[in-house]
């Protein structure tokens, strides 16, 4: 499978948090041709600020490997990661990063800032971005006019 197969199904991810009324934003991560942890944002169902989809998939990858180290593995995640999940990919020492529809508002693989490009670090993934990035992008914006549809709704 190449990196679109993958984020086809880091897609599939997106779409489970979607029903669950999440932001559509799944991840998954890869170690030897194999998905070996998936994830879907959290973060409305369990009201933790941490529950994002890339966290969780990494808390799942080091208890499958029963490491925290995943330098043999690679992440797929829909959207751009942030500030705190940059930082978790870092100090997890994942070996690559693909990522959909990039964030303006948030995005820390180039859009608002490039931590993984910050020197001093003892680690630096590579990092894809773009990767059927029109696809994860119309998955968010569904949704967040599907927000703004149902606020207005309430208003009347």
């Amino acid at each position: 499978m190449n990196e679109i197969d993958w984020m086809k199904k880091a897609i599939l991810q997106a779409k489970v948090a979607m029903k669950k009324n999440e932001v559509p934003i799944g991840c998954v991560i890869v170690r030897d041709g194999k998905i070996i942890a998936r994830a879907h944002n959290l973060r409305e169902s369990q009201q933790i600020a941490t529950k994002h989809a890339e966290l969780i998939a990494i808390e799942r990858a080091c208890k499958k490997l029963k490491t925290w180290r995943l330098e043999d593995c690679d992440l797929y995640v829909t959207l751009e990661p942030c500030p705190m999940c940059a930082g978790a990919i870092i100090l997890s020492r994942i070996r690559s990063v693909t990522f959909g529809a990039y964030d303006p508002k948030g995005g820390c693989a180039g859009s608002c800032t490039d931590l993984f490009h910050v020197k001093g670090f003892n680690h630096y993934p590579e990092v894809h971005g773009g990767i059927l990035e029109e696809e994860c992008a119309q998955l968010l914006k569904d949704f967040f006019r599907q927000k703004r549809k149902e606020k207005k709704k309430n208003r009347l």
